[in-house]
């Protein structure tokens, strides 16, 4: 039976490098300075490293907390905060002050330092603070940003727009990484006379890196793409009203669009499992692999790089045969390289570089696809709401990949010689994790979703 896809794919391919296409994209390349900045590789770094706060596992251990905090008040809220910005029409003013909020956190962590008047332990969680507010206001901006892409393409360029703006994440992270790095961080002095003193380098990483988002979500806050079918303002609504008409939305999914609630599920464990590649990638590549701190960088480098370039190029595939398809040839991609890696952890760096890197491969276009799959599926008018809800599954299985890392590497150590590092063991619960996800996903069809219901009011 020929879906959707199928039957546009017959029609003539729209243009898609758009200015209000590349406008929209140009948010994704400017987030990334929070993401790969501020959360991975620069300012949770200096919170968590050793001496400089505290010791490094009490930092780790409180930055933890503060982040399953904000994932709690995510998970809570998301849902009706992209329903509310449905309802009234105003989701490029939503994403303009979310995004706002987020850079305005950035430019605040300048003022977490050592020598703070609040102390140590006080500045320690005044950085901890600003990193969980920063989350909550990036996912409530995303769960927007998501949205917009309805208003963007139609099904027949929906997977290549999404992979532009995924691979330009991908792509603007590194960029700013490396005038990050080379600017500031890794000379003796950098740019502006800036030193390690009081954590200067990091903190003026963070200014930086708050402009970059900001210069580069400009253009979309300032002229979003609006819903070719609005819904009326229903007026001032309660927190409560909001959330009895998020649980009728979710019922009438269940009752006339099941498998983009199926959807849902099995996306949140599989996105899940692609966190966890590149949360715990650097951790085996250093302990498994026997990767110096310099070659851990190079490797995140061009993993963000073939990610981003395998994203940008797998939109065109996605829009050819399908997200659901691409999303299945890459995940299972991913268990014979992830498999591939524990078996063959001993042969050395050669494996993580060439398996790794294939694992980098397909996380980008796995991510963009399940963005185009769900924007193919949403009823119209309800995008914001249903990403809401994306985000709100996604952060409840948050959990999983942490959890069976840990459990594979405990599992491991047992039977693993005493003496020998049993590390390489926690990509089989990474594996596990993405291998639930391909099988809760196979049974969900697309042509099967309905586009045009009604979910109740």
């Amino acid at each position: 039976m020929a879906d959707a896809t199928t039957t546009e794919s017959s029609a003539p391919s729209p243009r898609i490098l758009t200015t209000r296409v590349f406008s929209w994209a140009l948010w994704d390349w400017g987030s990334a300075a929070f993401n790969a900045v501020a959360t991975t590789f620069v300012f949770s770094v200096y919170l968590t490293s050793d001496g400089t706060f505290t010791d490094s596992a009490t930092a780790s251990t409180d930055l933890s907390r503060g982040l399953t905090v904000a994932g709690v008040v995510i998970a809570v809220l998301a849902p009706i905060t992209g329903q509310r910005a449905d309802r009234r029409g105003r989701g490029g003013v939503w994403l303009g002050w979310f995004t706002a909020a987020v850079v305005a956190c950035m430019v605040a962590m300048f003022w977490v330092a050592p020598d703070s008047p609040l102390g140590r332990e006080g500045a320690l969680w005044l950085g901890i603070g600003l990193l969980g507010l920063g989350n909550i206001f990036f996912e409530f901006a995303s769960v927007n940003y998501n949205a917009m892409l309805n208003h963007l393409a139609d099904r027949r360029s929906m997977g290549r727009v999404s992979g532009l703006g995924w691979g330009m994440g991908y792509v603007g992270g590194i960029v700013l990484l490396l005038i990050l790095f080379v600017g500031l961080i890794n000379p003796e002095v950098g740019l502006l006379g800036v030193t390690s003193q009081n954590g200067l380098r990091y903190r003026a990483s963070m200014l930086v890196a708050a402009a970059w988002f900001a210069l580069f979500a400009v253009p979309v806050v300032f002229n979003p793409p609006r819903s070719a079918h609005p819904i009326d303002d229903p007026g001032s609504e309660s927190l409560w009203e909001s959330y009895r008409h998020l649980v009728r939305t979710v019922r009438g999914l269940a009752r006339e669009a099941p498998h983009t609630l199926f959807f849902l599920i099995a996306s949140a464990v599989f996105r899940d499992g692609l966190a966890g590649v590149f949360t715990f990638g650097a951790v085996l590549a250093g302990t498994a692999f026997g990767f110096t701190s310099s070659e851990v960088i190079v490797f995140a480098i061009a993993a963000n790089i073939v990610a981003g370039i395998a994203t940008m190029a797998f939109g065109a595939l996605d829009d050819r045969i399908g997200p659901k398809r691409v999303i299945v040839v890459s995940l299972t991609a991913m268990l014979v390289a992830g498999i591939g890696v524990f078996l063959l952890h001993t042969e050395g760096k050669i494996v993580f570089w060439s398996l790794g890197l294939v694992l980098c491969v397909f996380v980008g276009p796995a991510q963009s696809a399940a963005r185009s799959f769900l924007a193919r599926v949403i009823p119209v008018g309800r995008e914001g709401e249903v990403f809401g809800l994306y985000a709100f599954t996604g952060r409840a299985v948050s959990f999983l990949s942490p959890l069976l890392y840990g459990v594979a590497i405990s599992l491991g150590s047992r039977i693993t010689p005493e003496g020998q590092d049993a590390t390489y063991w926690g990509i089989l619960g990474i594996v596990v994790v993405l291998a639930a996800g391909l099988l809760l996903l196979l049974p969900v069809r697309q042509e099967k979703a309905h586009l045009d219901i009604d979910l109740g009011e």
